[in-house]
Parts: C-alpha cells; structure tokens; sequence
C-alpha cells in the first residue's frame, strides 16, 4: 500500500512562505518607497525644506518660479508616486514571480491589471497590487498555454502581444469593478481596527503578536503583508504613520542583545556584542531571532520591549513618513519627519532600556534546561552552546558528510528575504571555505522562494530548512543557529576536506597523525558496542540513576576509569544532551577525555521512559570517544533515530542481538 506523508512544515511552513511571497514583491522595490519618502520628507509643507515659501530652507525665488509645494510635490511628484508608481511596481514584479519562463511578459501583464484596481479607488493600491499583479502573471501563463505549440511560423508577436493586450485589459476591467471595491472594504475594515487599537490604547499589545511571529520569521508576512500597505495609507492622510515602527524598530531587539552580551553565558556572550552592531545598524533582525529561540522565555522581554516602545510612539504621536527597510536606526532616523524626533529617540531607548531589563532578570534567574524536540535542532543547539564541533554532537547531526555524495562545487545560503541574515552568513562562510584553499568553491546567498535544485550544499536556520529541501531535494542540507559563528561552517570546511580532494590532503593526515587515525586495539566495529553492554527493559528510574547506569556499562566494559562516570553527570549540569526522538547521548566532558581507555558505548532502553528535563527518554546511548574509530557507529545511530519504522524496531527488540543488527554493529563469529 502506498503511503502519503505530510509535507514537513505545517501551516507554519506554509505562512511563512506567504510571506515571503508578498516579501518578494515589497524588497525589490523598496528603493522607490525611499525616494518617495525621503522626496515627501524634503517638500511637503511641514518637511525639512519648508517647501512654500514660509521661512524653510528653500528660497522663496525657487518656489515663486517652481509655483510652490502643491505643483512640485504634491501634484507633480508626492501624489503620483503613492498613487500609482508604487503599486505599478509592485504589481509589476508580482507579475514576475508568477511566470517564471517570461517574467516580462508576466509583469506588464501584471502592471495593466493593477492599473485597474489603481483607478478604481481613491486610496494607493498596495493590497490590490499584491493581488492583481501575481494573478496577472499566473494568468497569463494559463492562457499562453492553451496554444503553446500551435501557432504558425511568423504570426508568434503578434499573437502573443494581442493576447498580451487583450487579457490585461480583461483583468483591468475586472480590477476596477470587481476587485477595487471589495480590496477598498477590507481596507477599511483594517484601518477601523487600527483606529480602534489607537483610540483605546490598545496599540501596544500588537507586540504579544508581532514579537513572537518575528522570531518564528513570520516578520515578513506582517511587515509587507499588512503593516506596509496600511502605514502608506495613512502616511498619505496624516504626513506619518506609527505602523511603520512596529515592526521595524530596532528598540526590542537592542535591549536583548546587550542583556545577553552583559549576564549570557558562553558562545551566545561572546557573539552578542557583534550582533548588536549588525542588528541595530545594519538592519538586520535575523540575527537576534536564534538567541530567542535558545531560550524561549527571552520573548517575554521582547514583547515587554515591544510594547514599550508602541507605547511612547502613541503618547508622543510620533512615526515615520515611509516604511524604514532594513530595520536599521539610519533608517528609521532617515524616514522621521521633524516633529517625531523625539519621540522615535524616546521609543528607542525606553523600548530597549525594558528589554534589556526583562532579559537580564530572566538571564539571571532561569536555571532550567531548554530540550529540543527535534534531533537535528537540539544538537544544533549543543553545539552553539558548547561554542565548537565535538565528534559526539557532530555525528548525530544528520551528517552532512554521510550524506554527499560527490564533490561539491556550489553553496548557498538561504534565508527568508535573501537580503539579509544569507548574505552576512554567505560571507561568513566564504571567508572559511577561501581560507581553507578551495577557491573552485561558490558561496552565495538567497532567498529560500528563488531557490533552484542547482546547487550541491544548502545552509539554512533550522527553522527553515524544511522549506529550502521543498526546492532543493537533491543538496546537502545542513541547519545552523548562530549566523556569526556557526560551528557547522567549520564542519562544511572539514566535508569540503573529504569530499573535493583527490585522496592526498586524507593520505597525508594519515602520515601526519600515525595511528591517531586508525583503529585502535580492541575498538573494532563489533567491539564499540558489546552484547554485554546492552541492557534492555530495566526497572523505570531517574535520569541520573541512568545515566550512571550508561556510564557504569562502560566502566565494566573497560573502555572508561570510574572518574568518567562523574564527568558524563558533570556535562548534564551544563548542556542537556537530550536529543529528541526518545533518544539521550550522555557523555563525558572535554577534560574527562583522559579518563578513555578507548571508543565504545553502552545501550540502555527502558520501556516505560525516562523523565529527561521534562521530555521523554526511552533510549539511553552513554558515549565515550576517542579518535575516529566510532564515528562510522555513531552516524549509524544518527540514521536510526530519524527513521521511525528502525525507532520501532529498536522499542520491539527481543533480544540484545536485535537491538546489535538494528544498530549495525558487526557482531563477532
């Protein structure tokens, strides 16, 4: 019987890509949004020029000769941008999107379709642009499909442009009495909200949505989606809109990253003072998202900060002229008429004064261990955590290195948008594969939704790899935390060293390291994990009395001195090495290594679980490594535990020679 699987994701997945569909159509035209606000910020007739002859910067001969501020910007330059090369463009580059083999061809179709739905109201069409311009593209590709092939020799222009001409038109026509109406209503229906929110004072609590749906990179659906569109509305009414903060200000996610520079511990500590530099100036917000995801309570001083900062916005009625791309406070500065000043600067400061404060007393008080649920996540996390690759995290890791299957020659690095979090971690990476002499090797960066199966080896968040293997099923995926210091970058580095040389770099570290890299006495691949070493169905105990049996399996095995069974508690207290999929690794720490008589590892399965900081644990795999030589075991266990049908087999095991063939273990004549 043939089974369907869910598609990895779920409706997150699904959200996210929306997002980034409407991202898409926002980010390459955000240059326009700029000039429009920085051309509405110079000669409105409260701008910074004083455009009308009233004591501005500008010469009174320059507006008695130009005719003032209402011929030059409002009619001549201010009006027309809103209202109608903005939502040309956007519908132009959604047209694109949507008609892949002609992109021209799609936009045009899908500018004449948003010219309708543009002329049909009396507001700037960034909500109908979103929607006429995509369907004109996809549309079109629709109708030039029905006589794809079918048409004779030489009659291809004219027949492709009359189509062209004649379905826009229609979508046009449509546009204007169909879609303008019913866009103009939910339009409205928004801004009554909006009116709501503000009129009550409610606006602040927008951040118990919009902070958590940031980290969750759902940023993009909000910002582009609703916030753009509404904020441009009302900036053409009022002069500014506070919508374009909300989202945008860097405020919340300042205030974090210098709580975890001054009371976090460890890797975080270490990268968060540079992240506050790429965060605050360059704009970029992705680069705070993953130490909120380490630890989720952190986003409660988010949404605190969050709130603060909408707060003093509302009180000093204080927003910004255009929406401010990147988040970056030159941005958000450039985009501020005079009036606000003050109170955007105020925002900016109270929102991550609140922050920082919510943050370092939740730093300072939690002492909980955050478990991840998914396998390649909670090692990820290990491996931030630890700040380094260890052989034992790095094997369990969904190896990227078992899974190449020939040299690689193109990386990529993909994020949300492609403008962003990718490219600073695209040059990260560069500068690493270079440094280690691969100079035929390709890093680039991208958005996830321009993402072709073409490339070798794909780096994403964890949090969005399932959406770049939709498109790119065929490369090596592999999923980092941190985008300054990943330690997987290194581990690319190291399957760049196997997979792209001709065999001399591995025969020259073999002469180089002697045995270091042959097995060692007594640690054959049958002798990693021995019969007697297994323990199958034990009476339910706590996660230390387990962990010392693990431990104790490996002292009786001979391959450990009793000290290391301390060490193994020792690194729990650290960093939890609950893996997820029922699975525990317990294992020493980096300064027991001494403590190794050599590789092996113990198994022990309890059938009514174990409470594992709160998750459950039906397997317990106590490691001890030394070399290589378990490597090849551990990737082997790695495989197991994501395949559910070997999980199963492992729960229903018999016999400690079941449990030995799962595993793959040799097991001696």
């Amino acid at each position: 019987m043939a089974t369907t699987q869910r598609a990895p994701g779920g409706a997150r997945v699904h959200v996210q890509k929306f997002g980034t569909f409407l991202s898409n159509m926002v980010m390459p035209n955000i240059g326009a949004f700029i000039a429009w606000g920085l051309i509405t910020a110079l000669f409105i007739e409260k701008g910074w020029l004083n455009w009308g002859g009233s004591g501005g910067l500008a010469p009174d001969s320059w507006v008695a000769e130009i005719g003032g501020w209402g011929d030059f910007a409002g009619g001549g330059i201010v009006g027309p941008m809103i209202t109608y090369l903005l939502p040309l463009l956007i519908g132009y580059t959604g047209g694109k999107m949507t008609y892949e083999a002609s992109p021209a061809r799609g936009g045009v179709v899908g500018a004449i379709a948003t010219m309708g739905v543009i002329a049909g109201t009396d507001i700037p069409m960034f909500m109908g642009a979103m929607i006429m311009g995509p369907l004109g593209g996809w549309s079109i590709r629709r109708v030039d499909a029905l006589w794809d092939g079918k048409i004779k020799p030489g009659f291809e222009m004219l027949v492709n442009n009359f189509a062209a001409g004649i379905w826009g038109g229609i979508l046009a026509t449509f546009g204007f009495f169909v879609m303008s109406p019913i866009v103009k209503w939910v339009a409205d229906r928004l801004s009554d909200g909006i009116d709501f929110l503000v009129s009550n004072n409610l606006l602040p609590f927008t951040s118990i949505i919009i902070e958590p749906a940031k980290v969750l990179f759902l940023n993009n659906a909000l910002n582009h989606g609703v916030l753009t569109p509404l904020g441009t509305n009302e900036a053409v009414e009022n002069g500014t809109s506070v919508l374009f903060l909300l989202e945008a200000n860097p405020a919340a996610g300042l205030g974090l990253l210098l709580a975890i520079s001054v009371f976090g511990k460890g890797m975080a500590k270490a990268s968060a003072p540079g992240a506050v530099i790429i965060h605050f100036f360059g704009g970029i917000h992705e680069i705070y998202f993953p130490y909120v995801l380490m630890k989720p309570k952190l986003i409660l001083a988010m949404i605190a900060g969050g709130m603060t900062q909408i707060f003093i916005n509302v009180v000093f009625s204080s927003g910004l002229r255009a929406p401010a791309a990147p988040g970056s406070i030159i941005a958000v500065l450039a985009q501020t008429p005079g009036g606000s000043v003050v109170g955007v600067l105020l925002s900016v400061v109270g929102g991550a004064t609140v922050t920082f404060l919510v943050a370092a007393l939740i730093l300072k008080t939690d002492r909980s261990e955050d478990a991840e649920d998914e396998l390649v996540s909670a090692t990820a996390r290990m491996e931030a955590l630890k700040g380094k690759a260890s052989s034992v995290s790095g094997a369990l890791l969904g190896s990227a290195t078992a899974a190449a299957s020939g040299p690689i020659r193109s990386i990529v690095f993909a994020c949300d948008a492609g403008m962003g979090s990718s490219a600073m971690g695209a040059s990260v990476l560069r500068k690493k594969v270079e440094a280690a002499g691969f100079n035929d090797v390709t890093v680039v960066n991208q958005a996830i939704s321009n993402l072709s199966d073409t490339y070798d080896l794909v780096v994403t968040h964890r949090d969005l790899t399932d959406r770049a293997k939709q498109r790119t099923g065929s490369a090596v995926h592999v999923s980092v935390d941190n985008f300054m210091n990943s330690p997987r970058y290194d581990e690319i580095v190291e399957l760049l060293e196997r997979t792209n040389t001709d065999g001399s770099h591995a025969a020259a570290s073999v002469s180089a390291g002697g045995a270091a890299h042959a097995p060692q006495k007594g640690a054959a691949t049958g002798a990693l994990l021995d019969a007697e070493s297994v323990v199958l169905d034990p009476a339910t105990e706590s996660r230390d009395l387990a962990i010392t049996r693990a431990g104790e399996l490996l002292v009786a095995a001979g391959a450990v001195d009793p000290s290391y069974v301390e060490a193994m508690h020792a690194r729990e207290s650290s960093v939890s090495t609950y893996m997820g999929n029922l699975l525990a690794i317990p294992h020493g720490t980096n300064e027991a290594k001494s403590a190794i008589r050599r590789s092996a590892i113990s198994f022990v399965r309890y059938s009514d679980g174990v409470e594992w900081n709160g998750k459950p644990v039906k397997f317990v795999i106590g490691i001890a490594g030394q070399g290589d030589d378990h490597l090849a075991l551990l990737r082997r266990i790695a495989e197991v535990f994501v395949d559910k049908e070997q999980v199963a087999r492992l729960e229903a095991a018999r016999t400690t020679g079941e449990v030995l063939e799962v595993l793959g273990v040799v097991q001696p004549a």
